[in-house]
């Protein structure tokens, strides 16, 4: 069944995809306007734009150019501060009936983003992957790093005025096909702690849900796909958890699936599993 309430990030205007970067560098606005045109009729919810490492002016550029043909809003997508803030000058609200766009993203490491808010009103993204220790960013691998830091992000927002329910935390997703390191073990808990918390309550969480399947061929042995089913069995488990935006492809059919379907059963016994056992019942999914 469809997945109600799930806000889809259209990913496609973005540098790092092979086929969105050759518009970028043949400066081919109509093919990049036709992105954004295409995943606002499929159904995202709004459109992220990621011109990689240009300039804050064209970032501008590029944020004009996709508001002159869509009326979602948007999510600037860029870590870095000074861009950021030409893609939030250049954000016009009327023509996204009001709505104020996505800032992706903030982390321990970029805390000065925060102020943007005296340009434009934003939602931000907010990075739990990583925290800051004596002035030293760490990753963080264990559920209770991930929510600490969440924890910590969130109250940060909240000092510059950004309430709760406009925070969407990204507890930060891994390739399950090469997960040894336990990263879908800390993902889950780190969901179920944001999701129990009291404090936390109407806060949002979004993950990058591309990366979930990266470096899985497409197809099973029996010819049906892999990485759409893996993906949708991940928002079946996250989805009830507060789980309600994704940066993904409007290309895929996310859905929620039948505790019985292979790809819930491949992520159910993953969570039983350590170490390379993962990517061995993995492996064994996609061979089936």
């Amino acid at each position: 069944m469809p997945i109600p309430n799930l806000t889809i990030i259209g990913e496609s205007i973005n540098d790092s995809v092979p086929s969105t970067h050759r518009f970028f560098e043949a400066n081919d606005m109509a093919g990049l306007k036709e992105l954004a045109v295409f995943q606002d009729t499929a159904g995202a919810g709004y459109i992220d734009v990621n011109v990689g490492p240009r300039t804050g002016t064209f970032l501008a550029e590029m944020v004009r150019h996709v508001q002159a043909v869509t009326s979602k809003p948007l999510s600037i997508d860029t870590p870095d501060p000074a861009m950021a803030e030409a893609g939030l000058m250049a954000y016009d609200r009327d023509r996204a009936d009001g709505r104020m766009p996505i800032l992706n993203s903030i982390s321990p490491l970029r805390m000065e983003m925060f102020e943007l808010t005296r340009i434009m009103p934003f939602m931000p993204i907010l990075l739990a992957s990583e925290r800051v220790e004596n002035g030293i960013g760490k990753p963080n691998h264990t559920a209770q790093d991930v929510y600490q830091t969440a924890r910590q992000m969130v109250a940060a927002a909240v000092s510059h005025g950004i309430p709760v329910e406009q925070c969407i935390i990204d507890p930060a997703i891994a390739p399950i096909g090469a997960d040894s390191e336990g990263r879908f073990h800390c993902l889950m808990g780190a969901i179920r702690l944001i999701h129990a918390d009291p404090d936390l309550k109407g806060v949002h969480m979004s993950v990058g849900l591309s990366n979930f399947s990266v470096m899985l061929p497409p197809k099973r042995a029996d010819g049906s796909p892999t990485k759409g089913p893996l993906e949708s069995a991940f928002l079946t488990l996250a989805v009830p958890l507060g789980m309600d935006h994704v940066i993904g492809s409007v290309k895929r059919n996310y859905n929620l699936l039948e505790p019985d379907h292979p790809a819930m059963l491949c992520l159910n016994d993953c969570l039983q599993l350590e170490g390379f056992d993962v990517i061995m019942r993995v492996q064994e999914y996609y061979a089936d």
